[in-house]
């Protein structure tokens, strides 16, 4: 899974590393996206977007509602999505008969059906029921004389909760980055997160006793200390919270657009290393700490 600038890691730095790991299969938010990885994959499913055209070859499209195929130009590559029970996108079930006829119809080339599952990363029968739901799905289009299309509905969390894995491709999401925390009782092994974030020292002064820093002057110490501002913000994306930094220093005062300060001269800070425990100071998940990071932030290879 490599949509939204690859979960805020950087598109094409994860989808090089992806290639070079002998992944051959990815997946996408936008046709942007999927033009810039091209040359990297056998194919590419843009979850979220609508040619104009049909897309290259290797670039399929997701079809989320029946309305959707009479927008689609004729000889592009299209999966279906199914709602097995999420309620958010795809295709009702008892329509998919009525959705593979329009696909036929309307001269596209149906290659894949999929669904996502709304739970599967939490206790309780949500994933399973579904999964039958998809499983009928499956045997109707063995009745419709539906063959050669790829068939998938697991996402990271899934994938712990499948005892025998008989579809064609999974999609590797929040895991392959390293942040997929569930709960204990599932067997899921230690995961280490791919990315941390650095802020570099833009500037340093001293400041006495009672001093104030920031927007409102709601930063303060009672003692004289050095304290120094860091290009990060939330312009970057980083929020407007209280928050502590791994090395146990916390942030002086609001955030500013540009920037923070934090007690210390040090050239460069760490301001995570992990964002699944960022999240969860934050009081949000690992997917929108990353995700909101600004593309302009450089992303380093190391």
């Amino acid at each position: 899974m490599l949509k939204d600038n690859a979960y805020g890691h950087g598109l094409l730095q994860m989808a090089k590393l992806a290639h070079e790991a002998g992944v051959r299969h990815a997946v996408v938010r936008r046709l942007a996206e999927a033009g810039a990885i091209e040359h990297l994959f056998e194919t590419i499913l843009v979850l979220s977007d609508t040619p104009n055209e049909s897309p290259a070859p290797n670039i399929r499209v997701a079809v989320n509602q029946i309305l959707d195929i009479e927008k689609l130009p004729a000889g592009a590559a299209v999966e279906l999505k199914v709602d097995t029970g999420m309620h958010r996108n795809g295709i009702e079930p008892e329509r998919f008969a009525e959705a593979v006829e329009k696909v036929a119809s309307r001269g596209l080339k149906l290659v894949g059906v999929m669904t996502h599952y709304r739970s599967a990363d939490e206790m309780g029968s949500d994933f399973f029921w579904q999964k039958k739901r998809f499983d009928r799905i499956r045997e109707e289009a063995l009745r419709l004389g539906i063959d050669g299309v790829r068939w998938h509905s697991c996402n990271s969390a899934a994938l712990f909760r499948t005892g025998s894995f008989d579809e064609d491709i999974a999609r590797v999401g929040i895991a392959a980055y390293g942040c997929l925390r569930m709960p204990p009782s599932f067997e899921v092994p230690e995961f280490r997160p791919v990315a941390s974030l650095w802020a570099d020292r833009i500037a340093t002064r001293e400041l006495e006793a009672g001093e104030r820093v920031g927007y409102g002057g709601e930063g303060s110490f009672g003692y004289k200390t050095v304290v120094s501002s860091y290009d990060i913000g939330y312009g970057d994306g980083w929020p407007r919270s209280p928050y502590t930094l791994p090395c146990g220093k916390r942030i002086v005062g609001r955030v500013s657009m540009d920037s923070i300060s934090v007690e210390g001269d040090d050239e460069s800070i760490c301001i995570f290393d992990d964002a699944a425990v960022a999240a969860k100071q934050l009081g949000t998940i690992s997917y929108e700490v990353t995700t909101r990071l600004s593309p302009y932030i450089e992303r380093v290879v190391v």
